[in-house]
């Protein structure tokens, strides 16, 4: 049966496996990952959320909770939403993406919003399946 949860800090590791998988050609440095990680679990405005199957952590989402001018108040935004490659298409990312959003309205964000590489077809469909609408390009620079 799948849980879902709030992460804790012993969830890093099982977490850091399925950013290798969100980001598979990004090098991703472990011990600042780590201490990322556990900035933003003390942090009042970003929450943290798995799926679990007993002792596996085979999903992850995160939301900081913005003031937003453009909304008049807070939007939440997703940070990450991943699914362990085994589990995709059976309703875990659904569970994720519906209990982050209640997180989000119980912390007064009037909207969501995320990112997704543009090739992250299969992404954007169930985005968009779970009333998502493509509105914006994102641009970045690193610095």
């Amino acid at each position: 049966m799948i849980e879902i949860r709030e992460c804790r800090r012993a969830d890093f590791e099982q977490i850091l496996t399925l950013l290798h998988q969100l980001w598979p050609k990004k090098s991703l440095d472990r011990e600042r990952l780590r201490k990322a990680y556990d900035r933003r679990l003390r942090s009042p405005d970003q929450f943290h959320i798995c799926a679990t199957i007993d002792a596996d952590l085979i999903g992850f989402c995160s939301l900081t909770v913005k003031s937003s001018l453009s909304q008049q108040g807070y939007l939440g935004y997703i940070d990450e939403l991943v699914v362990d490659e085994q589990h995709r298409g059976r309703g875990v990312g659904t569970l994720l993406l519906h209990r982050i959003t209640t997180i989000a309205a119980k912390n007064g964000c009037r909207g969501i919003e995320l990112d997704s590489y543009l090739h992250r077809k299969g992404a954007h469909s169930f985005y968009e399946k779970h009333g998502f609408t493509k509105r914006a390009h994102l641009y970045a620079k690193e610095i």
